[in-house]
């Protein structure tokens, strides 16, 4: 099993390859949700109040994939649906390429040379994601699990974008939860709150 950042999407055409920075690779927030899974899956005591102090340290490939393991049970099943669902993807292109007729053969030649060019780009990316939501879907069950009301992060783009996913989720479950996302100051640092309103 291979994990590995690849980039932003990629948008592949007859006159170039662009990237989309807007659609970043979720790979970049697994360390992020790893840490939260550390931080979050234990026994509770109600009415406590818990702190964390997550490592600043980056997680290897090799590391996030370990930690992964324990989180997401079903991980190299989704792993490997991922990897064969991309590749068709992937072959489906490449046939829709061969078929276009809007374009004259030396444009879709290079269409076709680009979609190959970034086969592996776009299974890695689509593996990323489909790992990253494993992830979440296990952080939110965690705090329905325990019942927790909040959690507060130091307000950056990746904290904020990882409660995002788990607003999501909690929004979407079969008994779906109401939540709220906050950002405030305290003692002149900026945090991220997300609520969670069980009842």
């Amino acid at each position: 099993m291979k994990i590995k950042f690849v980039g932003p999407k990629a948008i592949i055409s007859h006159t170039g390859i662009v990237f989309d920075k807007n659609k970043e690779d979720k790979y970049v927030y697994l360390n992020i949700v790893v840490q939260l899974l550390k931080a979050l899956d234990h026994e509770y005591i109600e009415d406590k109040m818990y702190n964390y102090n997550a490592e600043t340290r980056r997680l290897s490939d090799n590391e996030l994939v370990d930690e992964l393991k324990n989180y997401c049970e079903d991980m190299e099943q989704i792993y490997t649906d991922t990897k064969m669902s991309a590749e068709k993807y992937v072959d489906n292109q490449i046939q829709h390429a061969k078929n276009n007729t809007l374009l004259n053969s030396q444009e879709r030649e290079i269409l076709l040379k680009n979609i190959n060019l970034m086969r592996k780009y776009i299974i890695q990316r689509s593996i990323n994601k489909s790992l990253y939501y494993c992830a979440i879907d296990t952080l939110a069950n965690i705090m329905k699990r325990g019942h927790i009301d909040y959690v507060i992060a130091p307000m950056f783009q990746k904290f904020a974008h990882v409660f995002h996913s788990v607003e999501g989720i909690l929004h979407k479950g079969k008994n779906p939860i109401d939540t709220d996302l906050e950002i405030f100051e305290q003692n002149g640092n900026l945090l991220v709150k997300l609520d969670i309103i069980h009842r």
